[in-house]
């Protein structure tokens, strides 16, 4: 008897460990759609000619921690000619642009050098959402930095 019990515990086993796992009936729910993209349009100018710099946004880090720690990864910044008729213009796409979308323009020549006065506009999805401009820089962005 004991005999018969214990090869019949280690053919029940045999068969379990044998047997092909089935996936379960339950699976995990899809992940979530990813967020739309909007269109960014950046747009700096001049009122004279001048060698500027520019930091504007084109990515957006995974984690606000991503960029708390190296903000410049997430900023590229340009050095270009700007002038009457010569603009700098710049499109992206970004899922959140009242938190990323940015702009801003300084002079790249040295601070005794007389600047032109400089303006920014940033647009989203086709539409005009700020403008600024200033005698040494102007910044455009929809959140207060």
């Amino acid at each position: 008897m004991r005999k018969t019990i214990l090869t019949a515990a280690t053919a029940a086993l045999l068969a379990g460990a044998l047997t092909p796992a089935t996936p379960a009936l339950a699976d995990d729910p899809p992940p979530p759609p990813a967020p739309a993209l909007h269109h960014i349009r950046y747009t700096v100018s001049a009122d004279g000619p001048i060698w500027a710099r520019i930091y504007y946004r084109d990515t957006e880090p995974v984690m606000f921690s991503d960029y708390s720690h190296n903000p410049f990864q997430f900023s590229p910044r340009a050095d270009v000619d700007l002038g009457p008729g010569q603009p700098w213009v710049l499109e992206t796409m970004l899922a959140d642009p009242e938190m990323w979308a940015m702009v801003t323009v300084q002079s790249g020549e040295a601070p005794n050098f007389p600047t032109p006065n400089f303006g920014c506009v940033l647009e989203v999805d086709g539409v005009v959402v700020k403008t600024g401009s200033g005698p040494k820089g102007a910044l455009c962005s929809l959140r207060n930095w």
